[in-house]
């Protein structure tokens, strides 16, 4: 497991550009949340397995002062999220023991990318639980939990209501690990690898769509020129950098997924007319974090897990 040192800013969530289609003025009233990704929101679903070592010291030292599944060492923003609409911390779907999903659950775990390992995407590196894995398991958790609400007993506190399904927020923070696949693979076409991808994403949405979620919240990739583990790999020139001292290459690639993303989004809204599907600007949040980080006081650098 390789850990990096990063910085945290929190607060966040305030500075997403959010781009909607039907901006609605009614209250967020969600009952729960299901979310799909990797690292990014992952809050615990790879340390439950036993494909790697849990998610030890320092990570979760600053908020639950203790290592709780994250790879950082507070809050993620899908806890963020969770508080502003009043509801529990979203458990991991892999954590079996004591695992409440009355309010949803967390598919996300780390190293996730979204198409399924192949050639392209080696054993070893990436988690086993891609998005189409991670919507799998989704399906057997609605059909499952409806199976166990009607049995009653203290079973039926610990899944959701059947009417859940409809009217939770669903959320999705996944593809960083595609991109890096790409970057670290050069005989890899960039321009294909992303169609597929996307197109996978965009079949991921129809499934949930087609069971009666409604509500998609989408995150775009951040800038991953700007990532420790990009950093520290060989030495480049001051030509490769940007004002920022992050890897101009780098970035553009991940620009370019998210404006394919933004393109599908567009077609998703098109061929669903019920949904709500929200775009979140991650990039721009992230990257305006690291461009003026003295901005926002005192930095603290810590350790985690960058993927």
């Amino acid at each position: 497991m390789i850990l990096h040192r990063v910085l945290l800013v929190l607060h966040v969530l305030p500075r997403l550009l959010i781009v909607s289609a039907y901006p609605s003025k009614l209250p967020c009233n969600f009952p729960a949340i299901f979310n799909f990704g990797d690292s990014n929101s992952d809050t615990g679903g790879l340390s439950a397995t036993s494909l790697t070592d849990p998610v030890g010291w320092p990570n979760g030292e600053t908020f639950f002062k203790m290592p709780s599944g994250r790879n950082a060492d507070g809050r993620l923003l899908i806890d963020f999220i969770a508080e502003e609409l009043g509801l529990p911390y979203v458990e991991p779907y892999l954590d079996a023991l004591g695992g409440n999903f009355s309010h949803g659950a967390n598919f996300a775990t780390t190293l996730s990318p979204i198409l399924d390992q192949n050639s392209t995407l080696p054993l070893g590196f990436y988690s086993p639980f891609s998005l189409s894995v991670q919507l799998s398991q989704f399906l057997q958790l609605k059909k499952r939990s409806q199976v166990l609400y009607q049995q009653g007993g203290t079973k039926k506190y610990m899944v959701p209501r059947e009417e859940f399904f409809a009217e939770a927020l669903y959320t999705i923070d996944i593809g960083q690990n595609d991109l890096t696949s790409i970057l670290f693979s050069p005989n890899m076409s960039p321009e294909n690898y992303l169609q597929d991808a996307l197109q996978r994403l965009a079949t991921v949405i129809k499934e949930i769509y087609k069971t009666g979620g409604r509500y998609f919240w989408i995150h775009n990739t951040g800038p991953l020129g700007c990532l420790p583990y990009v950093l520290v790999r060989p030495p480049v020139g001051s030509e490769e950098m940007d004002e920022t001292g992050c890897r101009i290459f780098y970035n553009a690639l991940a620009e370019k997924y998210n404006a394919m993303l933004n393109e599908t989004v567009v077609k998703l809204r098109e061929e669903l007319p019920a949904a709500s599907l929200t775009l979140v600007d991650v990039y721009s949040a992230k990257y305006h974090l690291i461009t003026h980080a003295s901005n926002y006081g005192k930095i603290h650098l810590f350790y985690i897990v960058t993927l």
